[in-house]
């Protein structure tokens, strides 16, 4: 007994050895790839976050910069913004993609094949980070994608630190560009959607987007000598043939997904009483594409806007009275774009920065490019008196800054959060105050942290709104205090 005793045990020794040597072996799912190639993760990166950013943008963005209006029981209209639908909750689209995206950067940093990553991924690193934080204000950056170091409740990092410090927006945009002008391999970028390898191209992107963020804290920090030396170089986006933009295709896959919501809920966006009277003071005729006629225009009114946030419970509403989108937004998506950054955004930039002063440069020359630009990107015919008289710089009483800002702002539709941001940091255009207001009659200058945080960060998440009044939607951020 005792001898078939050692014998049995001796067996399982053996046999959980023999288990334990090969474990990793039988573990391992041999049609699953341990790795993901850069070229696969980078397009899908440029593509996700453009698709998915695009919708939000126009379904949640639009609604806070006033581009449009929602008709039914829609919370988030009415400043509820604890309360998305059909949009309204962007943060993890943010963290998903900068979490694939730091992927490609560490490969890059290791893998020497992969080297020609590492600029544009430093460089679409710091473009989504300025999104975010613009949007939130603080929020885990430092520590985030650490899971590996034990880190899995990352701290909240400060905007001006997102902004300022090595590591931050302004500092990765210039070492992507010094890693793309150091790299001497013959490797081509694969998976780039938005250059098809142009590493050129990513330079003058990365190069208006330094524009751009240095011009959002241009109130806070001293960005004068850094703004002329990017404008006397020239080497940004000049020309829409250089912008960074995904087209949108007519069907699926690739079509903008206002096209793919059953027709109730694309009739719940129509044309905000803001566009309304912004389109049709200054005689624009990209109200044509935006927008079309409303049904109901017997009173030869072909368009018509709604103010902004109503009761749907104790209003009336008919969808035939009001414009709804363009058909560029649902029918004819071939010919929309999910716009990342573009000549005529760069040039409004630049614009604005000479009229302040903080460039020298032909403040009106460079708003009237911007205008042309932006009119072709809306594929419009700009009227030939349209910058002699309605939109002429300057006159007739008109603020240059709020003429420059308001011709992005309309140009922003795709990119509604972009509107609403450049409203919170100037002012312009001046939005209405919303019909039924769950927020005192204030519009929101960020937007809340989400409720998933309380739940996976607590500690931080409750440093973090506890800096924020109780995460409240009215505490502005660093560059807009």
């Amino acid at each position: 007994m005792k001898t078939t005793l050692k014998i049995l045990l001796l067996i399982a020794v053996v046999g959980i050895t023999s288990c334990t040597q090969d474990f990793e072996e039988i573990n391992t799912n041999s049609n699953a790839p341990v790795s993901v190639q850069p070229s696969l993760l980078l397009r899908q990166v440029i593509y996700n976050y453009g698709e998915e950013m695009s919708y939000e943008g126009f379904v949640a963005g639009g609604l806070l910069s006033q581009h449009m209006t929602a008709l039914d029981f829609n919370l988030f209209d009415r400043h509820a913004l604890k309360s998305p639908q059909l949009g309204g909750n962007p943060w993890a689209i943010f963290y998903r993609n900068l979490r694939d995206n730091e992927i490609i950067l560490n490969q890059s940093r290791t893998n020497e094949a992969d080297r020609v990553y590492e600029g544009p991924a430093l460089i679409f690193k710091a473009y989504m980070t300025a999104a975010l934080t613009d949007i939130y204000g603080d929020v885990p950056y430092s520590e985030a994608f650490r899971g590996q170091d034990g880190i899995v409740q990352p701290v909240y990092d400060l905007q001006e630190d997102i902004y300022l410090h090595s590591g931050g927006i302004l500092d990765n945009l210039e070492q992507g560009i010094v890693a793309i002008e150091n790299y001497s391999g013959s490797i081509a970028l694969e998976g780039d959607v938005l250059f098809n390898g142009d590493l050129d191209a990513w330079v003058r992107f990365a190069n208006s987007l330094r524009i751009k963020a240095l011009m959002r804290i241009a109130d806070k920090e001293n960005v004068s000598a850094r703004l002329q030396t990017l404008y006397d170089d020239g080497n940004y986006i000049t020309d829409n043939s250089q912008n960074a933009v995904f087209n949108f295709s007519d069907s699926e896959p690739n079509n903008f997904r206002m096209a793919r919501l059953r027709a109730g809920d694309f009739g719940n966006f129509v044309m905000s009483e803001t566009m309304e009277e912004i389109l049709e003071d200054l005689n624009d005729d990209r109200i044509n594409v935006l927008f079309r006629p409303r049904a109901n225009n017997g009173n030869g009114d072909d368009y018509e806007g709604l103010l902004n946030g109503i009761d749907a419970s104790s209003t009336s509403i008919t969808l035939a009275d009001f414009s709804l989108a363009g058909t560029v937004f649902r029918e004819n998506t071939g010919m929309l774009d999910a716009n990342y950054m573009t000549a005529w955004e760069t040039n409004f930039l630049l614009a604005e920065a000479a009229e302040r002063g903080l460039i020298s440069a032909p403040a009106q020359s460079l708003y009237e490019t911007g205008v042309q630009q932006a009119y072709e990107y809306w594929n419009t015919e700009l009227p030939v008196d349209y910058l002699t008289t309605t939109a002429a710089y300057g006159a007739n009483g008109n603020n240059p800054i709020e003429q420059i800002i308001t011709q992005k702002w309309i140009a922003s539709v795709i990119n509604g959060y972009e509107g609403w941001i450049e409203w919170r940091r100037t002012g312009f255009p001046v939005l209405k105050n919303v019909s039924a207001s769950l927020n005192n009659d204030l519009i929101p200058v960020r937007m809340p942290y989400p409720a998933e945080e309380v739940a996976l960060n607590a500690d931080n998440y409750n440093t973090a709104a506890s800096a924020t009044n109780d995460n409240d939607i009215n505490v502005p951020v660093w560059w807009d205090e």
